[in-house]
């Protein structure tokens, strides 16, 4: 399995957020799926290093976020899907961002084994699409909860897949992006 089939990098609306699609062998057995190679990051100037990985398991009409973790100790991201699908949503929260307050949505689904790369400043959250939707995540930042935050689910200008979804007391008490003074600064293309 050596050689040439290693993830490639595309571009998103949101600067500095790519969608990875990662390197798969299949044959008669199944498939092998390479998820994470850090030169490919690196080489497109993108942290490598995730000192912290975690999953959530959600089932069908969750609604997870939208969720970041705020400076100093903001945070990268590299999602992907092993169970299920999601429907998921990005919200660019750097000011000065071509895109700011802007969002993008993806489909997450373990038969398509595509990922995010969620820049710092950007919102991440998530419709769960199937009865048992599990999302992985490799962080370059610990979690630190004194610095958790989001904005409310349906404050961007997001299409949900559902109009009433299950949500933690948590996301629903977030403000909203109208009232979020956001700390985090756009730094340049991406």
């Amino acid at each position: 399995m050596a050689g040439g089939w290693s993830p490639e990098l595309r571009p998103t609306p949101l600067p500095g957020c790519f969608e990875v699609r990662p390197g798969v062998h299949a044959d008669a057995r199944g498939r092998f799926v390479k998820t994470f190679q850090a030169g490919v990051l690196e080489r497109h100037g993108l942290p490598a290093a995730f000192p912290e990985t975690f999953y959530s398991e959600s089932r069908a009409g969750v609604v997870r976020g939208l969720h970041f973790q705020l400076p100093p100790f903001a945070q990268g991201k590299l999602v992907y899907c092993v169970a299920g699908k999601a429907f998921d949503v990005l919200v660019d929260l750097r000011v000065g961002s071509p895109t700011f307050g802007r969002p993008a949505t993806f489909d997450l689904d373990a038969e398509d084994p595509a990922m995010l790369f969620v820049a710092e400043g950007v919102a991440h959250g998530f419709c769960a699409m199937a009865e048992r939707t599990v999302l992985v995540y490799h962080v370059t930042r610990v979690h630190v909860p004194s610095h958790d935050a989001g904005i409310r689910w349906d404050s961007a200008p997001v299409e949900w897949p559902v109009r009433e979804p299950v949500l933690s007391e948590r996301d629903r008490l977030f403000p909203t992006l109208a009232e979020f003074s956001s700390p985090f600064r756009f730094e340049g293309p991406g």
